[in-house]
Formats: structure tokens, C-alpha cells, sequence
């Protein structure tokens, strides 16, 4: 299958490639199947391309490449719904903005982490009770990874 978008051109898949998202996203619960698209080899971002509205993408991070502490508690129901309880190979990944001109200023949202099945292509975005985690969270400060992760 093709998909063809303005921000990546064509983009070739197979049913196999696709995500599905039993409810969708957060606020987009009819945007239900979706594709990982790498931005560059080795870089911590990636895209989440809606495979339905090709105007639909989310700019994605691996938490783990800024954030060494963070450590989502997922519930036993999210992660039964995604089969995770059995050993298989998931990701967490979480939504990011970079606003225009500032990459030092870009955010990560750690209390809705993206969960993504890698063995059976099943996600879920879940919303983590723990206060500590925000949704405008920088991923640039004292603490954190250093700007040239962005350039990675």
C-alpha cells in the first residue's frame, strides 16, 4: 500500500506495518491505525503517522534517551489488553514538540505515554496517575540529555 503526505512524501507499507489503536489516541479516537516512521538512523524521535488521514502525525521520543528515572507504572489491565504480561517486546515511546526555532525549548509528555506491542502491533496511549510526570514536560534541562540529541 502507498500512503503519499506532505510531510514525508510516499510512504511504502504492508498490513503488516500498521499499528492499530483499539480506541485511537487521545483526543483522536477515530485515528485507529497508524505507522512508525524513523526520522534518522540512531536519532531518539520518530514519527506516529495516522495510516487513514495522512494530515495526522505525532512526533514521538523515546523517553529513555532523555529521562534515565522515568519509569511509567502501566496497570495489569493495559497491559493485558496489549500483551505485554507475556514477555513480549513493547516500547514506550512519548508525544514531543519542538516549537519553531527553539529546539532547547522542546517538551515530552510523560503522563500519557504511547505503549506499542512490537511482536503483535497493537498500542494504547495511557494516562499515568503519577503526579511527577507532566504533560509539557522539557526534555532540555540541567538534569536532562543535551541538546544534540535533537540533531541525532
Amino acid at each position: 500500500m502507498i500512503l503519499t503526505q506532505t510531510r514525508f512524501g510516499t510512504i511504502e507499507y504492508t498490513n503488516n506495518d500498521i499499528i492499530s489503536f483499539e480506541n485511537g489516541l487521545i483526543g483522536f479516537s477515530e485515528a485507529t491505525e497508524f505507522l512508525l516512521v524513523p526520522t534518522k538512523p540512531g536519532s531518539p524521535f520518530s514519527w506516529l503517522q495516522s495510516a487513514n488521514d495522512s494530515s495526522l502525525a505525532f512526533l514521538l521520543a523515546d523517553p529513555s534517551a532523555f529521562f534515565d528515572d522515568y519509569d511509567p507504572e502501566i496497570s495489569d489491565a493495559d497491559a493485558n489488553q496489549l500483551g505485554l504480561m507475556s514477555g513480549a517486546d513493547f516500547g514506550v515511546f512519548v508525544t514531543s514538540a519542538i516549537p519553531v526555532g527553539k529546539p532547547k525549548a522542546a517538551t515530552a509528555n510523560l503522563a500519557a505515554p504511547i505503549l506499542i506491542n512490537l511482536d503483535t502491533k497493537r498500542g494504547k496511549q495511557v494516562v499515568l496517575e503519577n503526579e511527577a510526570y507532566t504533560m509539557r514536560h522539557p526534555i532540555f534541562s540541567e538534569q536532562s540529555a543535551p541538546a544534540e540529541k535533537l540533531a541525532a
